[in-house]
């Protein structure tokens, strides 16, 4: 008996006896179904937020696309803005080139739009993860601060990998149709006339302008989201409620950056307007000396009011309707 029990202590001491150097225990597989199951869950979540965030750009900008041209064609020129001279300008294009011609630019601004609000919405929702492991607040709402940064880490990182295509839309934008024939025409035109830098000119004001818009934006949206959660007890807002909470969120982030967004758009089209534009300061100085600060820096804002809240709203409720139905459809299958 004490043999038996001294064999079975022996046994036990020698399950329990430490590793030897090199040696690694074996994975079960439950742990590897567990490890796998996360690889995929993550990836998917990935998927969504790419494939949703195209959607929602897409669509927000194509419902306010002659908004959008018409408000370009007025931050590039010297032409006092109104709300009357916007319309007379809508009215000439249509008249002149047809109701189509109104989206001209707009297959550069999908081209652009697409993968920028892809992996602006796929970016925030990744940075929104890491802060939120990094502050303790994983699945739940970030704190104020984490909440900015997220949003602006989000901007930063779409407005860099897309920027040479926004470039391509205000150069079509602003142009007749001869002078460039399609986006592709209009890249091998810059590059060899003025040079691949050109691709990048008004990127430092972009980049300004994209932190307080995006940060401003998200974080706006993201409160709102909270707020009404805490409010009514709902974890989930009316479309229509999104579409309110898109506006606001779109009203301030673009108030904010509005002025940087004037010097972009003038840097970006120097070469075809007949000016040059160095610098942010030196851009912003000639601006205001020639139209004012309020007609200059702020020109087409009042059109921004009604097109900012606009995409932004549909953006957002395009986006968060879309992940909702996609979870749903995973879960059926």
């Amino acid at each position: 008996m004490s043999g038996e029990s001294a064999g079975m202590g022996s046994g036990v001491q020698k399950q329990l006896s430490p590793l030897t150097k090199g040696e690694v225990l074996p994975i079960t597989s439950s742990s590897q179904s567990e490890a796998s199951y996360e690889d995929i869950k993550r990836s998917r979540s990935v998927l969504n937020s790419l494939f949703s965030g195209a959607l929602a750009g897409a669509v927000a900008k194509t419902a306010v696309a002659p908004l959008d041209r018409t408000k370009i064609i007025f931050q590039v020129s010297s032409a006092r803005f109104s709300a009357k001279e916007a319309y007379k300008l809508i009215y000439r294009t249509y008249l002149k080139d047809g109701f189509l011609s109104l989206w001209r630019g707009n297959s550069a601004t999908m081209v652009r739009v697409i993968p920028y609000a892809a992996i602006q919405f796929c970016a925030h929702e990744q940075y929104k993860r890491l802060l939120g492991g990094y502050y303790g607040f994983q699945g739940k709402a970030l704190p104020p601060i984490p909440r900015l940064v997220a949003g602006s880490l989000a901007g930063i990182t779409a407005a860099m990998l897309t920027y040479p295509l926004d470039m391509v839309r205000a150069r079509m934008a602003v142009t007749p149709k001869e002078m460039y024939s399609n986006i592709l025409h209009i890249f091998v035109r810059i590059s060899r006339e003025e040079g691949l830098k050109t691709l990048y000119r008004g990127f430092t004001p972009t980049i300004l302008g994209v932190v307080p818009y995006a940060g401003l934006s998200f974080f706006t949206y993201e409160t709102l989201k909270k707020l009404h959660a805490e409010q009514s007890g709902r974890l989930q807002p009316y479309s229509y409620e999104r579409l309110a909470f898109g506006a606001c969120a779109g009203l301030i982030g673009q108030s904010a950056s509005y002025p940087l967004d004037v010097v972009r758009r003038r840097m970006q089209t120097a070469g075809v307007t007949g000016h040059t534009y160095g610098t942010i300061l030196g851009t912003m100085k000639e601006i205001v000396s020639e139209e004012g600060v309020v007609r200059g820096l702020y020109k087409g804002l009042s059109m921004n009011w009604v097109k900012g809240p606009v995409a932004v709203g549909i953006s957002f409720t395009t986006f968060d309707l879309t992940q909702i139905l996609l979870r749903k459809l995973y879960q059926k299958g």
